[in-house]
């Protein structure tokens, strides 16, 4: 929803909560549900009902739990029957530097100043290490914001009894938790009270009115940050872009001014504004972000344009370059196809209002922010917060290798006359065993980004993910793939449940990357392996369809089950016997288990 994307008015959001919400509930019906608890130091109820419209409009509706004023302490430390019965799927510790007890005065000495923030440090780690222990869930937590004055002027920050300083070691001490910690995530107020302005954020009116612990009108700037993280965390990050040309990544026409007199480089303004925005999408390459060109040009054009000497990216940077007169809808779901991915995970950016309409017209889901002028390009695709990282597994550091890879296998593909053949030409090889710790991080990323080979939509958090691992009535197998091109990395994850005889398949999911290679055979010969040394006699598998997963609806019946239900939303059982009689599926793929 437009209203709801950065940038965004914050006062109209808050005037108009009610019906933007309705009009959010009417627009989807596939929303995933999750539990959210706010545990806050001041009043939060304004915070929940922005907090709520972000999140439904990334797909997410919210159920929350919300503590008594200032009651987080006690929340989370003391046992709290109401908290345990609401299983929390994410947790969120909304405290300020009004919550902090004590800060340094003048007469103290260093190593008393030191004593301070050990205590206050040591208050909030037991907060945390409980929470993570009763109810093993990610957990939120905000960082300080600097004070609204400085009492000693700039020597705030350097000298120990400063406030500022004082702020920064606590935060400091934050991170280094974070850092050690899976499944916490710092909310940096710190850094979007400085972006909405201190002064305006500190307002001390609605602290003394309300006990609000900034301006009512930041409120919408707070929830859209911790939003992105529970986005983040629940897979509803982006991909990748898919980038327009011509005044997008230069200044000019190329067709109509020639590579050699665009504007890029160091010569004009206006040339260092595009090039720093080309350095600033390169690095998101080095987070696994995917990049496509989708430009009205001649090819050769685009070619030249690119590889101007000036130019940060050039045309090996990207993945699929569409670059014709095609209209840019049409290229744009042909980039999806190419990458086996749904048009919603990329990101549209195109200086030009009209195509932008178009593609987000004919393609709903379709982020396309407004680019209005290029020195604001940073700041608008960097606050639109489109692929926050909440965690950066190998597979994201070498995602856009991974792609590359795949475009060598398509243009092998059409070499072959038997598809059979282009799968034994690639000499492919798995890894199939039972979660690892090594690799519990991108299993549980796995559950939450995979949409189209996902037959039952179930998503699952880190903690989840080891707890399945720890639980002996459960079999749990990830699967890695890898060919004579390179390693896609884990592409595959099953879980099933174990009651008696039986087994119920919780999740199946597969990485689009790898769609179409008999992955799915390779992962079923080793589950039937599972279940007979379990003494399994039967399987039973599920699939609820969605808008996504239509690919997999019939995967049970390829794979020789019997369907034995089916009601009116389309949602199917199925099952098969399971004996020393089983054929095996997989026929090309070399299995370690």
């Amino acid at each position: 929803m437009k209203e709801l994307e950065y940038p965004f008015d914050s006062e109209y959001i808050l005037n108009n909560k009610k019906k933007i919400k309705k009009k959010l509930q009417l627009s989807n019906n596939q929303y995933i549900r999750k539990n959210i608890a706010i545990l806050g130091g001041s009043t939060t109820s304004n915070i929940k009902l922005m907090l709520e419209l972000f999140l439904l409009n990334y797909g997410i509706k919210p159920i929350f739990y919300e503590s008594e004023y200032n009651q987080y302490y006690q929340d989370a430390i003391f046992p709290n029957k109401q908290l345990e019965k609401f299983h929390p799927d994410i947790i969120f510790i909304h405290t300020t530097n009004r919550n902090i007890m004590f800060y340094p005065h003048i007469g103290m000495s260093g190593k008393e100043i030191d004593q301070l923030i050990e205590a206050e440090i040591e208050r909030y780690i037991s907060i945390w290490d409980r929470l993570d222990a009763v109810y093993q869930c990610p957990i939120i937590q905000n960082n300080f914001e600097y004070p609204s004055y400085r009492l000693m002027g700039n020597k705030e920050a350097s000298d120990v009894h400063g406030k500022i300083n004082f702020i920064t070691r606590l935060n400091q001490r934050f991170y280094e938790y974070a850092q050690t910690h899976d499944n916490f995530y710092i909310n940096d107020i710190n850094y979007i009270s400085a972006c909405y302005g201190l002064d305006r954020w500190s307002d001390p009116f609605y602290w003394h009115m309300y006990k609000y612990a900034c301006a009512v009108l930041a409120i919408p700037d707070l929830a859209f940050n911790i939003a992105k993280i529970i986005k983040a965390i629940f897979g509803k990050n982006k991909k990748g872009f898919v980038l327009d040309l011509d005044n997008t990544l230069w200044g000019g026409v190329v067709g109509d001014d020639g590579a050699d007199n665009i504007e890029i480089g160091q010569e004009t303004p206006i040339g260092q504004v595009y090039s720093e925005f080309q350095s600033y999408i390169k690095e998101y390459i080095e987070l696994g972000v995917i990049l496509n060109i989708n430009s009205k040009n001649d090819y050769n054009n685009a070619l030249a344009g690119l590889n101007h000497p000036e130019g940060i990216l050039k045309s090996e940077d990207f993945i699929v370059i569409k670059s014709n007169w095609e209209p840019k809808d049409r290229n744009f779901i042909n980039i999806a196809n190419a990458l086996n991915l749904l048009p919603e995970s990329l990101v549209f950016v195109d200086d030009n209002p009209a195509e932008r309409a178009i593609v987000t017209v004919q393609l709903p889901g379709v982020a396309a922010p407004e680019m209005d002028s290029v020195e604001n390009y940073i700041r608008i695709l960097d606050k639109s917060g489109f692929f926050e990282v909440t965690s950066l597994s190998e597979d994201d550091l070498n995602r856009n290798e991974m792609y590359k890879e795949n475009e060598k296998r398509s243009h092998l593909q059409v070499s072959f006359e038997s598809y059979a053949d282009y799968l034994k030409s690639l000499k492919m090889r798995a890894v199939i065993k039972g979660f690892e710790s090594i690799y519990m991080a991108r299993i549980a990323q796995l559950t939450n980004k995979s949409n189209q080979f996902n037959l039952t939509t179930r998503r699952y958090t880190q903690g989840e993910i080891e707890r399945v691992a720890e639980e002996k009535d459960y079999i749990h197998l990830y699967g890695k793939l890898e060919d004579k091109f390179g390693d896609n990395g884990v592409v595959s994850v099953v879980i099933g449940q174990v009651c008696g005889e039986n087994v119920n398949i919780c999740l199946w999911i597969m990485s689009c990357r790898v769609l179409k290679r008999d992955m799915e055979f390779a992962m079923m010969d080793i589950l039937v392996k599972k279940c007979l040394t379990k003494n399994v006699k039967k399987i039973y598998g599920y699939y609820y369809p969605t808008e996504k997963n239509g690919m997999v609806k019939d995967l049970y019946a390829l794979l020789g089950f019997t369907k034995n239900s089916e009601d009116e939303k389309g949602n199917t059982v199925w099952s098969m016997d399971v004996d020393e009689f089983y054929e095996k599926k997989n026929e090309v793929i070399q299995v370690e288990e």
